[in-house]
C-alpha cells in the first residue's frame, strides 16, 4: 500500500523538527558517552541498594555532577545575557571555607544551628559578591570577563586567607548531609540540584522573567528602547550566579569534611562554560536551554568518570577531556554538520550513461 503523501511530509516535518531540537545532541552526545562506557565495563549501568541507599556508576555521575549542574545553572542566565561570570570557582572556595571554619571554631560544631548558621553566612557573602559583581558591569560598564576576572583572581587569595592557607576539616552529621548525606535513597546533592533547576525553570519560563533576560541578551538596544531595565535584570543573574556556586561549594566541602581554598573549584568556571555551550546557549546571548545546561553538565562529568574508569593516564587526561569536547562541539555545530553532509553529497559517485543509451527526444522522434 503507497503512503499518503501528506502522510510522508508529516512524518517528514516531524524528523526535521526532531533533528532540530535543540536538546537532541546533547542528549546523544551523552548517551554515546553512556554506551562507550557500558562497552568497556558490563555493569556500567547496575544500580544497586545497600544499607538503603542507591550505588553505582550512574549515582557516582549524579552525586558529583551536581555541583558542576548548579553552577552551570548560573552561568547559563548570566551567558543568556551576553555576559560570562569568571569567578564561580573562587565562589566555590569561598563559600566552602567560609562554612568550614565557622564550624570548625563553633562550641558545638555538630549541632543543626551550627549548620544552619554555617550555610547562612556562605550564601550571604555569596550575595554580596554576586552584587559585586553585577555593579561593575550594570552599574559601571565595565566589561563582565574583566569584572569578573577581578573576583577570580582575588577571591581565591580570600579563600586561602579564611584558612590561613590550610586545609580546614571538620566533623559534623548536618553539614555532611549537604554534598554526602543521603534522603530516600537518593543522594541528597542531587534532590538538591534537581529542586534548584525545577524553580529556576518554573520562574523563567512561567514568568516573563526568563524573556526579559534573552531579550537583554538577544538586543539590548532595542530592550532599552521598550523600556526594560537591563541594569537590575544583569545584577540579578550576577547575584543568582553567584548563589549557586556556594551552593555547589558547600556540596562540595561537605562532601569530603573540609575546605580547601586553593584546589575547591579549581576550573570549574571552564567546565560550566563548555557544559552551557554543549547544551545549546550561544555565547552570543538571547535564547537559553536550562535543560541544555544539564545534559551538558552531565556530559562533562560523564567524560570526567570515563577518564578514570578507561585507565587514561593523569598526564594526558586535559587533552583526552579536550578532544573530546572538540569532537562533541563539532557535532553539534550545524554548520559543520551542513558542510560534512554538502561535502558527502559532492564525494558521492554518479550514475554513469549506458553506452548504447540513446537520449530520451531522440527515442521520442523515433
Amino acid at each position: 500500500m503507497t503512503p499518503h503523501p501528506a502522510t510522508d511530509r508529516a512524518s517528514g516535518g516531524a524528523g526535521r523538527r526532531l533533528a532540530g531540537h535543540r536538546l537532541l545532541w546533547p542528549a546523544l552526545a551523552l548517551l554515546a558517552l553512556l554506551l562507550g562506557n557500558l562497552a568497556f565495563h558490563h555493569d556500567f549501568f547496575a544500580v544497586r541498594v545497600r544499607d538503603g541507599h542507591l550505588y553505582g556508576s550512574l549515582i557516582d555521575i549524579l552525586q558529583f555532577g551536581a555541583p558542576l549542574i548548579l553552577v552551570a545553572l548560573g552561568m547559563t542566565l548570566v551567558i543568556a545575557t551576553r555576559g560570562i561570570d569568571l569567578s564561580v570557582g573562587s565562589t566555590v572556595a569561598i563559600a566552602g571555607a567560609l562554612a568550614c571554619g565557622h564550624i570548625s571554631t563553633a562550641a558545638r560544631p555538630g549541632s543543626v544551628a551550627t549548620m544552619v548558621t554555617a550555610v547562612a553566612l556562605a550564601l550571604g557573602v555569596a550575595l554580596v559578591l554576586g552584587l559585586a559583581n553585577g555593579l561593575l558591569v550594570a552599574g559601571l560598564g565595565v566589561q563582565p570577563i574583566v569584572a569578573t576576572l577581578i573576583l577570580m583572581v582575588a577571591g581565591r587569595g580570600v579563600a586561602q586567607l579564611i584558612g590561613d592557607g590550610q586545609i580546614i576539616t571538620v566533623t559534623s552529621a548536618p553539614y555532611k548531609m549537604i554534598g554526602g548525606g543521603y534522603w530516600l535513597f537518593f543522594p541528597f546533592a542531587v534532590l538538591l540540584a534537581a529542586a534548584l533547576v525545577a524553580l529556576t525553570a518554573f520562574v523563567t519560563r512561567r514568568s516573563a522573567l526568563g524573556m526579559l533576560i534573552e531579550s537583554v541578551g538577544g538586543n539590548p538596544a532595542a530592550s532599552h528602547l521598550v523600556g526594560i531595565r537591563a541594569g537590575g535584570l544583569l545584577a540579578l543573574v550576577y547575584v543568582f550566579s553567584a548563589l549557586c556556586a556556594a551552593v555547589a561549594g558547600l556540596m562540595i566541602s561537605s562532601n569530603v569534611s573540609s575546605a580547601d581554598g586553593n584546589n575547591a573549584g579549581l576550573w570549574i568556571e571552564l567546565d560550566a562554560i563548555l557544559a552551557v555551550v554543549i547544551g545549546g546557549t550561544a555565547l552570543t546571548g538571547g535564547r537559553f536551554s536550562l535543560g541544555g545546561t544539564v545534559l551538558g553538565a552531565l556530559t562533562i562529568q560523564t567524560l570526567s568518570t570515563t577518564v578514570y574508569t578507561l585507565g587514561v593516564p593523569p598526564e594526558t587526561t586535559l587533552v583526552f577531556k579536550a578532544f573530546v569536547v572538540i569532537v562533541v562541539c563539532l557535532v553539534q555545530s550545524p554548520a559543520f554538520r551542513a558542510k560534512a553532509l554538502r561535502r558527502r553529497r559532492t564525494n558521492a559517485p554518479r550514475p554513469h550513461k549506458t553506452a548504447g543509451a540513446a537520449p530520451q527526444h531522440q527515442e521520442a522522434g523515433a
